[in-house]
C-alpha cells in the first residue's frame, strides 16, 4: 500500500497516520485569508483542506507538512486551535474505488465521522482523510485487505 505523508521531507516514515489541524474560526470575511497567510508567511505549506462552517463559525480543517509548528503559531496569532489524529488513505479513482474502503471499514465496525479528498500527483488515485473513532484499527483493517 502506498502511504500519504503530510511531510515531504519524511518519506522515510511509513504511516498513514497524520496530525490534522483544526482552526476554529468566526464566519467573518478575510478570517480564513488570515489563517493561510499566517502559514504561508511561515512557510508552512498546506496539503489538503477541509471547511464546515455554520452561521456563527467554521471548522477550517487542515493537512500541513509542519503540524507543531502551525498549531503553535496559529495560537500564537489569536487562533483557537485543536490537533486530532486522522488517517490518509490512496483510493483508486475508479467507480467503486471509495465504497471498497468504506465497506471494509464498516465491516469492521469503525465509525467514519467524517472524510474529505483532495487530488494528489497520480491521476489515477484520489487522496481521502478520515475521521475515525479508531486510527489503529482503520490501519490495520485497510493493510490487511491491502487497501
Amino acid at each position: 500500500m502506498r502511504r500519504i505523508y503530510a511531510d515531504s521531507a519524511r518519506k522515510e516514515e511509513f504511516s498513514v497516520k497524520v496530525k490534522q489541524i483544526s482552526v476554529f474560526l468566526e464566519n467573518k470575511s478575510g478570517r480564513l485569508a488570515q489563517v493561510t497567510r499566517v502559514l504561508g508567511d511561515n512557510e508552512i505549506n498546506i496539503r489538503a483542506l477541509s471547511i464546515a462552517d455554520t452561521t456563527d463559525f467554521g471548522i477550517l480543517r487542515l493537512i500541513v507538512d509542519k503540524p507543531e509548528e502551525a498549531n503553535r503559531i496559529l495560537q500564537a496569532e489569536g487562533f483557537m486551535v485543536s490537533e486530532t489524529s486522522v488517517i490518509a488513505v490512496q483510493v483508486p479513482d475508479r467507480p467503486g474505488g471509495l465504497a471498497d474502503i468504506l465497506a471494509a471499514l464498516g465491516l469492521a465496525g469503525i465509525n467514519i465521522e467524517y472524510l474529505y479528498a483532495f487530488i494528489g500527483q497520480s491521476s489515477d488515485e484520489a487522496q481521502v482523510i478520515f475521521r475515525v473513532d479508531d486510527c489503529d484499527k482503520a490501519i490495520h483493517v485497510l493493510q490487511e485487505r491491502k487497501i
